[in-house]
């Protein structure tokens, strides 16, 4: 049921293989988004140009990095319990040094040195190139600090390197920052203002993953339906550029349709998208190429437009039915997603059944589920009060996530007893004998490992499912090998 409800960050240690001339080990550790598991990628890439492999055993640790996530509070929580990890680390090898980087150290800044004694640096998202000033800035025996926000850095010059990888999916950064400016998100604040990157740049990388072996790309942003290049910097300062920067700028069905031509066997997916901000060009170019998966996550955040209007979210439901109807008339076999946040400031048992009513409405095939969190900084924050109670916030949200199981497996028994598409990602967790990968509507699959391996596009057909996996057997492979 992982897909249905994400109520706690993720965490993973990264690691790569090994530089015999580096002498210096570096422990990486994510929590959030994903565009966090990519900054740690460049992080690593840098470092490993300054002396540094990565290992797995924090016990082996020189230099030892947390790429935060503020969404929460218990994301920051969580965060700050790995630091007392450290710091039992630290004593057995006083030389370690500890960085905080990401959205956390945005937000916090300097405050952290101060609140979390093992902090020895603090790295802002768009600091990362500044690594190795910092890194000798400590290395003397003093702290150091950059959360400088940039107009304009994309490190889409820094080839990312692909660690902890099971060589088949990669995530490829397409912009950072965002300017909705939702009163209850901190990402502007830690992000930065909306820049994309360099769409030749992107193709590059592409390509490349493709000749490295790679079988999937995922394009990454806080909002990749604003994707706009147009020769460099804020996507608010577009309306100042030149009649050529106009005449040739890429927007985001641009890209997806210039990535999908690229490679046309590599299968793309694409995130976060933002009502707001979709197009249904978008949806055009993804109907048009075959290797553009049939998936989009689409949060809503609530069903009532009282809130929507209070969370600042620039669309009403009707305008967002409208655009899942297109959606579902241009690729019927669309996968829906979701995010849905419950007990917002103000929010009454009216605008909680109109959230019911949209999923039951959409019947989303999964989606990521959360009680309110009041984040420092944010416009909810300053002029909202926090007003719905814990227990009622949890009682609605159980509720959420209740109606959402039911449509999970409404959706996953509908690919029961035809033949799928499947990219094989893995061996099941659960089960040895058999691997797992997704379909293009990103429902996940097992079936019998048999002399597949992988890497492998098969066809599987689907004959018993749970709410969040389907369970088949292989008839073959399929033509994209």
């Amino acid at each position: 049921m992982e897909k249905i409800i994400d109520e706690s960050i993720q965490g993973e240690t990264l690691s790569l293989e090994k530089n015999v001339k580096n002498t210096r080990n570096l422990f990486i550790e994510s929590y959030g988004c994903a565009m966090n598991f990519s900054d740690s990628e460049i992080v690593a890439s840098i470092l490993a140009n300054e002396g540094f492999n990565t290992t797995q055993k924090l016990e082996d640790a020189d230099l030892v990095l947390v790429n935060t996530c503020s969404i929460r509070e218990k994301a920051e929580l969580t965060v700050r319990k790995r630091l007392e990890k450290y710091n039992a680390i630290k004593k057995k090898r006083p030389h370690m040094k500890v960085g905080v980087l990401g959205c956390m150290a945005e937000r916090l800044k300097s405050k952290l040195l101060e609140e979390e004694k093992i902090v020895d640096m603090v790295v802002g998202p768009d600091a990362y190139k500044d690594l190795p000033n910092l890194i000798q800035e400590i290395d003397e025996g003093r702290e150091a600090v950059n959360v400088i926000l940039s107009k304009d850095e994309t490190y889409g010059d820094i080839a990312p390197v692909r660690l902890n990888t099971n060589g088949v999916s990669a995530l490829v950064s397409i912009t950072r920052g965002c300017d909705n400016m939702c009163t209850f998100c901190v990402v502007p604040f830690t992000r930065g203002r909306e820049r994309s990157r360099d769409s030749q740049s992107i193709i590059a990388e592409v390509n490349d993953l493709w000749n490295k072996g790679f079988k999937e790309i995922t394009l990454l942003g806080q909002n990749v339906d604003s994707y706009l290049w147009y020769g460099g910097g804020l996507k608010k300062d577009f309306d100042k550029a030149s009649e050529m920067q106009i005449a040739t700028a890429v927007d985001f069905a641009n890209l997806l349709d210039m990535v999908a031509e690229a490679q046309p066997k590599m299968w793309i997916r694409f995130s976060t998208s933002n009502p707001q901000d979709m197009s249904l060009d978008v949806i055009k170019t993804m109907a048009k190429h075959d290797n553009i998966c049939n998936h989009i996550h689409l949060p809503v955040q609530s069903g009532s437009n009282r809130i929507l209007k209070a969370m600042n979210r620039l669309h009403t439901i009707e305008e967002y039915f409208e655009l899942i109807d297109n959606i579902r008339k241009i690729i019927p076999e669309i996968a829906l997603s979701h995010d849905m946040i419950s007990g917002f400031p103000t929010e009454t048992e009216e605008d909680h059944q109109d959230t019911l009513a949209v999923l039951d409405r959409v019947k989303y095939d999964y989606g990521y589920m959360y009680s309110y969190s009041e984040r420092p900084g944010t416009m909810a924050a300053r002029k909202m009060d926090d007003d719905i109670p814990e227990k009622t916030k949890q009682r609605r949200l159980s509720e959420i996530i209740a109606l959402q199981r039911e449509h999970c497996q409404f959706r996953t028994e509908k690919h029961l007893g035809s033949v799928q598409e499947i990219l094989i990602e893995g061996t099941s967790k659960k089960d040895e004998t058999m691997w797992k990968g997704r379909n293009s509507q990103n429902v996940v699959a097992v079936f019998p490992k048999e002399n597949y391996k992988l890497g492998d596009f098969v066809d599987v057909k689907m004959n018993d499912c749970t709410s969040a996996t389907l369970i088949g057997e292989a008839v073959g492979l399929s033509n994209n090998n």
